[in-house]
């Protein structure tokens, strides 16, 4: 009988590749979601220089670092990233092509955490309510709950989740770098079909 030789190298490869989620776009009646290109550097780092959206991020630091938009394109490109990151676009409609970005960070036991932000001049306009009913009917990853928090001082935030059939969890804390403080959030959860 012949031996089968293994090579744990490729096995390793095919893996990873298997692993790999594809990140779709989706689609909505004034923009598209679409994954983030090198094009969108320059905006990106535009409007998340603005102290009104970093303070209103954990992640986001003001002032921001140079190079921290080339980084945030790059690590959202990588097939191995954990976090699936969408930008706002509204060419095809007659819109800015970058009007802000929403996201979805793996997490444990089929579930992921939703974060968002839009550029200041979109504020109040129900772009975000939009970004986030499209993710959750979407469900790219097939989630079977999906989670958001919201700083206490953001109240347009905490509408938007509820608009999209968010319920409250419950409140908590998170780190803001661009405060450097912790600040109250509130948590909310949807579960999906």
């Amino acid at each position: 009988m012949g031996t089968v030789s293994r090579n744990p190298v490729l096995e390793e490869e095919q893996m990873k590749q298997e692993t790999i989620v594809q990140q779709e776009v989706i689609e909505t009646p004034r923009f598209v979601l679409r994954p983030l290109r090198n094009s969108d550097v320059g905006l990106l780092e535009l409007y998340a220089s603005d102290a009104r959206v970093a303070e209103m991020t954990t992640r986001i630091p003001h002032p921001l670092p140079p190079g921290m938009a080339e980084s945030l394109v790059a690590k959202a490109q990588s097939e191995f990233r954990n976090e699936h990151v969408w930008a706002m676009d509204a060419t095809e409609q007659g819109g800015g092509e970058f009007l802000g970005l929403i996201s979805l960070t793996q997490m444990d036991r089929n579930q992921s955490e939703v974060g968002y932000w839009v550029a200041p001049a979109m504020w109040n306009t129900g772009l975000a309510s939009e970004a986030v009913k499209a993710l959750v009917n979407a469900n790219p990853l097939s989630n079977e709950t999906m989670f958001a928090s919201v700083f206490q001082d953001n109240p347009g935030s905490a509408r938007v989740l509820t608009n999209a059939k968010f319920a409250y969890l419950g409140d908590a804390e998170a780190f803001s770098v661009a405060r450097n403080a912790k600040v109250p959030t509130w948590t909310y959860l949807r579960k999906l079909d």
